[in-house]
Parts: structure tokens; sequence; C-alpha cells
């Protein structure tokens, strides 16, 4: 039986799989930069309540923006990926394919993001996600200012800056949750 694809479907299947491997690729980098986090933290407060060196705690809000910001981007690209295959690249297969009556090529693109607990587990990851990028970072600060008694200004306005910047960092992950249900 000879294979009847034309050469185009043939490339728009190519680009499905490199899509998907991207994606894969991104979900394993974004996923491990939550147990990154929770160990540098895990390290930062060890050496900070071991030598009495409560300064080092301005280090966790960094850590948080950087390696949140990091893990906003990865996860905005993964929602950016899915939505480029489930709107465009699904429609150039069908119409090459000429299968334009197909209700999903590609269905899992669109059934994961359909069962009745997505809303639900995309809130908590929400919330995971403002836990550890955003509220640690809070609470880095607040615990500094609670066991420092004196601080120089350039310090203060440090924090301030940290504490701006985790605020827009909240803001941000809020905005990109894609609670969306469905297609």
């Amino acid at each position: 039986m000879a294979d009847n694809k034309s050469p185009l479907l043939e490339v728009y299947l190519q680009e499905y799989q490199r899509l998907k491997d991207e994606q894969k690729a991104r979900i394993g980098f974004r996923d491990n930069l939550l147990y990154v986090t929770l160990g540098l933290f895990g390290g930062i407060l060890s050496f900070s309540l071991a030598n009495n060196n409560y300064y080092a705690f301005l280090i966790i809000p960094w850590i948080c923006l950087i390696l949140g910001w990091t893990y906003l981007v990865n996860d905005e690209k993964i929602t950016a990926l899915g939505r480029y295959i489930r709107y465009t690249l699904v429609e150039k297969v069908k119409e090459e394919a000429g299968q334009g009556e197909i209700d999903s090529i590609f269905g899992w693109e669109i059934a994961h993001r359909s069962d009745n607990r997505r809303h639900r587990r995309k809130l908590q990851q929400l919330v995971v996600d403002e836990l550890t990028f955003v509220v640690s970072g809070i609470a880095a600060i607040v615990a500094f200012w609670l066991l420092v008694s004196q601080v120089h200004w350039g310090i203060q306005v440090l924090c301030w800056a940290e504490l701006v910047f985790l605020i827009f960092l909240g803001i941000e992950i809020v905005i990109y949750a894609d609670l969306a249900k469905g297609r």
C-alpha cells in the first residue's frame, strides 16, 4: 500500500513532533525549577540560621525573582505551543489532509484541557506558584526586618525594590495562569 501523504502534510506532522518535543523539554525544565528553588531556600536558610547572618535572607527574594520569572516564561511558552497546535497547526493539517469536517486532529491537545477538574488543578498550581515565588520572597524580607534591628538605608532601598519586583511577579503569574477550560 502506497503512502499517500502529501509532502506538506508530512512537514506539518514533523512540525507537530518538534513542537511536542520542545513542549516536553520546557515542561521538564519548568517543573525542576520548583525543586531547585526549594533546595536553594533550604541552603540559604540553613546557612543564615546557623551563622546568625540574617542578611542572607535578602538573597531569597532574588532567587524568587530570577527563577520565578524563568518559570513563568517557560510556562507561557508551553501554553503558547499548545495554543499554536490547537488553533493553527490543526487547521493546516485538516486542510492539507482534506478532512475539514473532522472535529479534532491531535485530540489530546483539547481533551486534556477539558476535564472537569482542570480549573481546580490550575488554581491549585497558581497558589503553589505564588507561594513558591512570591510569598516566600516576601516572607524572607519580613523575617529580615524582624530579625535585624539596625538596617542601613541602602539595604532598606534594596528591600523595597525586592518587594516591588515580587509584587510585579505575582501579578504576572496571575495574568499568565491560563485557567481556561476547553480549547
